[in-house]
């Protein structure tokens, strides 16, 4: 399935989430369809930063790490639409929210802690799962982050299907909210 749909209101699409839950893997297809650029922030923090995100977090800590990535999410927000993956954090800024708001439609990959677990478990890279209990781990950032995400425009619910399936869902959902923005315009 490909797509002409152009971004909705030429806004970016961002694509929030716990870490597993497809972000990147599904962003890249999704951008491909739209014939956008993609762009996953983690990336881009890594290449300001020159170290990788587990290297800010142990050298830094996480305080510096979320202050570099407010700060590469506003830049990213500057430049011409397309898909942007956030971290799995990135929602929680009150700050990141309001300009993901402003220049973007958000939409929340919704996967259950199991699913996320059997994603990320063979997985170094993720500083927060670095510990004894990573399941314990994801359990406490869904109950704490889930709330938070609820708040994303379009929640997409992910899980076995292929990530080109979910990017289909995806576009089916834009397709709809751009529709829907160009009948508002029209009676307004």
């Amino acid at each position: 399935m490909t797509s002409a749909l152009a971004l909705p209101g030429n806004r970016h699409v961002v694509l929030i989430g716990l870490m597993g839950a497809g972000k990147t893997s599904i962003g890249r297809i999704l951008a491909k369809r739209l014939k956008a650029t993609f762009t996953d922030a983690d990336t881009e923090i890594e290449k300001a930063a020159g170290l990788t995100i587990a290297e800010i977090f142990r050298m830094h800590g996480e305080q510096a790490f979320r202050d570099g990535e407010r700060r590469i999410i506003a830049r990213l927000l500057d430049a011409p639409p397309g898909v942007l993956a956030t971290g799995g954090g990135a929602f929680m800024d009150a700050g990141t929210r309001a300009l993901i708001r402003e220049r973007g439609t958000s939409i929340w990959l919704r996967a259950d802690v199991e699913t996320l677990y059997r994603r990320t478990r063979q997985r170094t890279g993720r500083p927060l799962l670095n510990n004894e209990d990573p399941m314990g781990t994801l359990e406490r950032l869904a109950q704490m982050r889930y709330p938070i995400y609820a708040e994303a425009d379009i929640t997409i619910d992910t899980g076995a299907e292929k990530p080109r399936q979910t990017a289909d869902r995806i576009i089916e959902e834009l397709t709809a909210m751009t529709k829907q923005l160009g009948a508002t315009r029209a009676t307004a």
